[in-house]
C-alpha cells in the first residue's frame, strides 16, 4: 500500500476532529479543504471569514487553524484574541511565506504549530492538526497534574498546622490521634485536634471543624488550634478560652457565616476526672467497665454565631480503665442502608461496642472503615478523632 494511502487508512481508524479555520480568503479555505478530501482526513472542517464570527463556532472545535491577517484582527493580536478565547481548543497558524517568522513567534505565544501556505499537502496538514491536538491536551494534562502536585503540597502543609503531634509526656493516658481526608481530591478541610499537658497532672484535647471544605477552611483551622494552644499554655481561666477562640474566630474568618464547631477535654490525672465542652459538637463516647455511652454534656452554641460561652460538664471515671472517643462529625454523617438515614451517635456507639476485640490503636481506622462501608463508599468530609485512654482504656 502507497505510505500515502496507508496514511489515509489510519486516519479513517481514529477519532474525527472538528477543526475551525478562520480564512478570510475563498480560495485559500477552499485549498485548505480539498487538501484534506484529497487525504480523506477524518475532519470536519468548519470556515469563518473573521474572528467575530468564529467566536460562537470556538467552543465545538477541537483545533482552530488561524490565518494571521484578518479583516477583524491582525498578526499576533488575533491569535492572543483566539487563545483566550478558544475553550481549550489547540491553535494552528497559517502563515505565508514572507511572514514565515511570525509562525514561529506565535509558537513562542501559546500556538501548538504554524503551517506555511502552500507548503504543506493534505497528509502532512491532517497530520500537523492531529498532533497540534494531542500536544494541547498533553499539555492540558500536564497543567492539571501540576495543579494537583501543587494542592498536595498545600494540604501536606496545611495538614501538619492542623494535625500536631501532641504535646504530652505522660504515660498515664495514650491518645491515638487519626485523620482520613474527604472525598475531595484528598484536599484537606478545616477539620483539627490538638493535645497540649501544661502540668504534670492536667492535660487538654480539643477536636475542632470549620465548616466547609478548602484552602481557607483549613487555614482558618490551623489558626484556631494555634490560638488554643497558646491560649492553654498560658494557663487563661477555664471558662475564657472558648470565648477567646471564638474572637479569633470571628476576626479571622473571610466569610461572615462561616462557624466552628469544638469539642475540649480537660483531663485532670491526679483526680481521675474530666471537664467537658461542646459548642454545637458531637458528644465523646466514653469507654468504661465494658460499656460505650456518649458523655452527657450540654450541646451548646456553635463558634462564630451567638457567642455565649459552653457549659461545663464534669465527669468522674468509675475507674482507672477509661477511654474517650473524640471525633468530628464526618464520621456520623454518612449513610447507614439505602435511604436516607445516618449513622449518627447511637449508630457509633453500636459500632464500638461491636470493637470490643479491636485493639484501642486500631479503633479510630477501624471505625472509618466500618462506617464507610455502611455508606457505600468515602464520605465526603474530612474525619478527626482524638482517642484517648487509661489504664486498659475499656
Amino acid at each position: 500500500m502507497p505510505p500515502q494511502a496507508a496514511g489515509a487508512e489510519r486516519e479513517r481508524s481514529v477519532q474525527r476532529l472538528r477543526v475551525l479555520l478562520i480564512e478570510d480568503d475563498d480560495a485559500d479555505a477552499f485549498l485548505v479543504g480539498e487538501l484534506l478530501d484529497e487525504a480523506d482526513a477524518a475532519v470536519d472542517l468548519v470556515n469563518a471569514k473573521s474572528l467575530a464570527e468564529a467566536r460562537p463556532l470556538m467552543a465545538g472545535a477541537d483545533c482552530v487553524l488561524l490565518d494571521l491577517g484578518l479583516p477583524d484582527a491582525q498578526g499576533l493580536d488575533g491569535l492572543r484574541q483566539v487563545l483566550a478565547q478558544s475553550a481549550g481548543a489547540a491553535v494552528c497558524v497559517l502563515t505565508g511565506r514572507q511572514d514565515e517568522h511570525l509562525g514561529v513567534v506565535a509558537v513562542a505565544e501559546g500556538a501548538q504549530d504554524y503551517l506555511v501556505k502552500g507548503q504543506v499537502d493534505g497528509v502532512l496538514l491532517t497530520r500537523a492538526l492531529r498532533y497540534a491536538v494531542e500536544r494541547k491536551r498533553a499539555d492540558d494534562d500536564a497543567l492539571r497534574l501540576r495543579e494537583v502536585e501543587l494542592r498536595q503540597a498545600e494540604s501536606a502543609r496545611l495538614e501538619r498546622g492542623l494535625l500536631p503531634r501532641p504535646l504530652m509526656e505522660t504515660d498515664r493516658i495514650t491518645v491515638h490521634p487519626f485523620y482520613r481526608p474527604g472525598r475531595h481530591a484528598a484536599l484537606i478541610g478545616g477539620d483539627f485536634y490538638d493535645v497540649v499537658q501544661s502540668t504534670p497532672d492536667r492535660v487538654d484535647l480539643i477536636v475542632g471543624d470549620v465548616c466547609g471544605h478548602g484552602a481557607d477552611e483549613a487555614a482558618l483551622g490551623v489558626m484556631l488550634r494555634v490560638a488554643w494552644r497558646a491560649l492553654v499554655l498560658a494557663r487563661v481561666p477555664d471558662d475564657a478560652v472558648l470565648p477567646a477562640l471564638e474572637q479569633v474566630l470571628i476576626s479571622e474568618r473571610r466569610l461572615p457565616e462561616t462557624f466552628t464547631t469544638v469539642a475540649t477535654v480537660r483531663v485532670d490525672l491526679a483526680a481521675n476526672r474530666a471537664t467537658v465542652r461542646l459548642a454545637g459538637h458531637p458528644p465523646p463516647l466514653l469507654l468504661s467497665n465494658g460499656t460505650v455511652a456518649p458523655v452527657p454534656a450540654p450541646g451548646g452554641l456553635v463558634l462564630g454565631v451567638a457567642p455565649r460561652p459552653p457549659r461545663a460538664y464534669d465527669l468522674e471515671f468509675d475507674s482507672d480503665d477509661w477511654s474517650l472517643l473524640m471525633y468530628t462529625d464526618g464520621l456520623i454523617e454518612g449513610r447507614v442502608g439505602a435511604g436516607d438515614e445516618r449513622l449518627d451517635v447511637p449508630g457509633l456507639v453500636e459500632l464500638v461496642e461491636a470493637a470490643r476485640d479491636v485493639p484501642l490503636v486500631d479503633l479510630p481506622a477501624w471505625l472509618v472503615g466500618r462506617a464507610e462501608d455502611a455508606n457505600g463508599g468515602p464520605f465526603a468530609d474530612d474525619v478527626a478523632m482524638l482517642l484517648v485512654s487509661s489504664g486498659g482504656g475499656r
